[in-house]
């Protein structure tokens, strides 16, 4: 087999272009400087099989009296210019990825098209010696004439180029073109594609988009601002207002703590007054989350501070029950309770406060009495391997200690004050015959145990160790 590779030396040059094409099939996506390495080698060995048969590129073929050889040798040597241009394509492709990842995919697809035409050229010049002078002047008219029936589609190529080039946005940015809001698909030769919120797909020329307004919400990549505007009474006193809303941005600990969030009252009329509560999140997926959990928490705060965003009929029907009463009014698990029950609940309920940072239920303890906080944030502390993490926050109308009121269980988390909190708190003397005459709400304490118990499990389980993955540099540096 060797033998007849060594006799025919151009039906193994031939036999090196079909390798190279098959073994760039074969290698796959995953082993991309497996497949330039060996594309640079076979290049190599091609290029050495020529010149050692006397073929040179930058000459015609030397046989012109046989003419099947030298048919076949033309061939090979035009086939050394494109090969040539593919191999070095590939190779400065490679290093460009490197430098700007996949945004430069339409300046190397550019630098390809252009090293393809060069070495066609010289193909043309060299190896066939054709007059060059003469390709150059008709494709130079041709250009002229295309160029002119595509001036939109030109227009949208070099605009492509500039977008590419400034980057004011790249693959999976999040951005908006002009008031059309989406993530970017691709950027390819003609047009930017968005993915909208919706699901949909909006293709937006790279001519308008290089013209337009581009509002890119990815970058600073860590950073994505997040607001919410409420409409409260316009009696009540702003500072009051703002206080509770400050602390139900507390309350969100998905808000980055710098950029700090921040509360300010944007307009007040005789109907209403307007508040917008500002902060920042991590990342673009948090912002929906992030808005929704705001409102809630805002109205909570709002009504333990007896600022209500209800109409004022509404207010003042409950203007006249007890803050304890009302607090059983808007708890979930107490809200089936009868009339006469409730009054009888809140006469029995004490109100204890606690500073910012101060132990309300420690880890490990069995509760005798159940808390409903009142106001302030509550922050929730629990273990895993070893190191203290806050697993959530607590605000308004939530209870804390049902563990050891249901199950005589000690709580698995610490419960503290993040900021000045009041809390009422209810004996197990009064709890018990409660819980025994009204399944219902011995149910949903049940219930409410479970969740919590399977949120601990899922949130103190260790996290997996990310696995490394070892390329070629670090299987070589893993033998020096």
């Amino acid at each position: 087999m060797f033998s007849l590779f060594t006799d025919h030396p151009l039906l193994a040059a031939l036999f090196l272009l079909f390798l190279d094409i098959v073994l760039w099939r074969v290698i796959g996506a995953r082993g991309e400087y497996w497949k330039l390495a060996v594309r640079v080698l076979i290049f190599c060995l091609y290029s050495l099989m020529l010149f050692n048969q006397g073929m040179n590129p930058l000459q015609a073929a030397p046989w012109p009296d046989d003419v099947p050889l030298h048919l076949a040798a033309t061939g090979l040597e035009i086939g050394w210019w494109l090969f040539g241009a593919r191999t070095l394509t590939v190779l400065l492709g490679t290093l460009m990825m490197q430098q700007v990842g996949h945004t430069g995919r339409l300046l190397q697809d550019l630098m390809g098209a252009l090293i393809f035409l060069v070495a066609i050229i010289a193909a043309l010049a060299y190896v066939l010696e054709l007059p060059v002078k003469g390709v150059l002047a008709t494709s130079g008219a041709l250009a002229i004439i295309v160029g002119l029936a595509l001036q939109s589609t030109l227009s949208d190529l070099f605009s492509g180029i500039v977008l590419n080039t400034t980057k004011p946005y790249q693959i999976d940015d999040w951005i908006a073109i002009d008031g059309t809001e989406g993530r970017v698909l691709d950027i390819d030769w003609r047009a930017t594609r968005l993915q909208t919120s919706q699901g949909s797909m909006v293709v937006i020329p790279n001519s308008l988009a290089s013209k337009a307004k581009i509002t890119n919400f990815s970058r600073p990549s860590d950073v994505h601002g997040v607001a919410v505007s409420l409409q409260v009474s316009p009696h009540a006193r702003p500072q009051k207002v703002i206080e509770a809303l400050e602390r139900a941005t507390l309350g969100c600990r998905f808000l980055l703590a710098s950029p700090a969030a921040s509360v300010a009252m944007k307009s007040t009329s005789s109907t209403g007054a307007e508040y917008e509560i500002s902060g920042f999140v991590a990342s673009m997926g948090q912002k929906r989350e992030v808005r929704n959990q705001l409102f809630d928490l805002a109205f909570r705060h709002l009504q333990a501070s007896g600022v209500s965003l209800l109409s004022s009929n509404e207010a003042s029907q409950a203007a006249g029950a007890s803050r304890p009463r009302a607090l059983l009014d808007t708890s979930s698990i107490f809200s089936t309770l009868r009339q006469e029950e409730k009054d009888t609940f809140s006469q029995n309920m004490q109100l204890q406060t606690f500073r910012a940072g101060e132990v309300i239920l420690p880890a490990g303890e069995v509760s005798d009495h159940l808390f409903i906080i009142e106001s302030g944030v509550v922050s929730v502390t629990m273990q895993r391997e070893g190191q203290p993490f806050e697993a959530g926050r607590m605000g308004p109308g939530e209870v804390i200690g049902e563990a050891g009121v249901v199950s005589e269980e000690a709580t698995l988390a610490q419960f503290s004050a993040k900021t000045f909190c009041s809390l009422y708190r209810i004996d197990n003397e009064f709890l018990k015959p409660c819980l025994d005459a009204r399944h219902d709400i011995n149910e949903a304490m049940k219930n409410l145990l479970d969740f919590r118990r399977h949120m601990a499990q899922s949130l103190t389980q260790a996290q997996p160790k990310p696995v490394l993955k070892k390329g070629f540099m670090q299987w070589l540096r893993s033998r020096t």
